[in-house]
């Protein structure tokens, strides 16, 4: 493991999601709440456009700064949702994918017009190619978490849960970039009764954990976890400081658990894909006291990929020109 530079303190605040939510309303769905037992609730971010979370904080980023062009790195779903709103805007869109990324999330991504890079290294090599191509080509270079406008996007989940929930305890939210446990940190501060955030991260892909228990941002080694949207090696320099300030508490669960998770899921009736069942995982491993939301952050399994290809029917459901905004 490599310590890195010290992270900047952001100065985001609740303000800045509701400022999102009002920003992106035309451009997301509102996704629902779900009962899953007595006390526990799971937040279908599964049914979002783009199949997962990760088109909120990619379209506050992208009305915000309006690019003319965009390059990224992504296990696949922020991927997915930048291609999305590109696809829509017009917008030329080129993203970095990893070893071991999902093959089916990359044809998602080209079917939405988007230019995909494969790589042969890990997480941070990818990231590090992305901005070599941004400052090589002139265009905005936009990471899949560590931005103050992708953060308070993605605490539009937060919100939604504290204006449709606002009697629960606890949210469990699945951890890898950062950007959307950062988010659900600020979010939570709409709600009247106080509320604990716990984190769930996969047992050996732990960065935020071992971040803070070691006081400054740590780099792990490449890693290999079921959960491939959160295998990544380094905490992010806006959510690292957000989360060290809020969250109440992080958690590790073994692939094992996800699994199981997945198929509590699946009996359910949500179609998550691994990295949406990390919550999930974590909630049932504490015990989820009280009454709980686990966030599903997307159902992006290959099935579903291959199963429903991509048209431009989206767009019947959303405002995407931004431009007039």
């Amino acid at each position: 493991m490599t310590t890195i530079g010290s992270a900047t303190r952001s100065g985001l605040g609740i303000a800045d999601v509701r400022v999102a939510a009002e920003r992106i309303s035309g451009l997301v769905r509102r996704t629902p709440l779900l009962a899953l037992g007595s006390n526990l609730l799971v937040k279908g971010e599964h049914r979002q456009h783009g199949g997962s979370f990760k088109l909120r904080g990619a379209a506050n980023a992208m009305v915000v700064l309006r690019p003319a062009a965009v390059v990224t790195g992504s296990s696949g779903n922020h991927g997915i949702a930048v291609a999305t709103i590109g696809a829509a805007c017009d917008i030329p869109v080129t993203v970095v994918m990893a070893a071991g990324t999902s093959e089916a999330k990359a044809r998602a991504i080209r079917a939405r017009g988007a230019r995909v890079v494969h790589i042969e290294g890990g997480v941070a090599e990818r990231e590090r190619r992305a901005r070599s191509i941004a400052d090589r080509t002139g265009a905005v270079y936009l990471p899949s978490s560590d931005h103050e406008l992708v953060v308070a996007g993605a605490g539009t989940v937060g919100l939604e849960v504290a204006e449709d929930a606002p009697d629960i305890t606890t949210i469990f939210v699945p951890t890898g970039g950062g950007g959307l446990l950062a988010g659900v940190c600020l979010a939570v501060d709409a709600f009247d009764n106080p509320v604990r955030v716990v984190g769930v991260e996969p047992v050996h892909t732990r960065r935020y954990a071992i971040s803070i228990a070691a006081g400054g941002p740590v780099e792990l080694p490449p890693s290999s976890t079921i959960a491939d949207g959160l295998r990544g090696q380094r905490p992010g320099a806006v959510p690292l400081p957000i989360i060290r300030r809020r969250v109440d508490e992080l958690i590790g669960v073994t692939d094992d658990a996800i699994v199981h998770a997945l198929g509590v899921l699946r009996v359910a009736g949500v179609a998550a894909e691994p990295s949406g069942a990390v919550a999930l995982a974590g909630a049932m491993q504490a015990g989820c006291g009280g009454h709980a939301v686990a966030v599903v952050s997307g159902g992006n399994t290959s099935e579903v990929l291959s199963a429903a290809p991509w048209t431009f029917d989206e767009r019947k459901h959303n405002d995407y020109n931004y431009r007039r905004v």
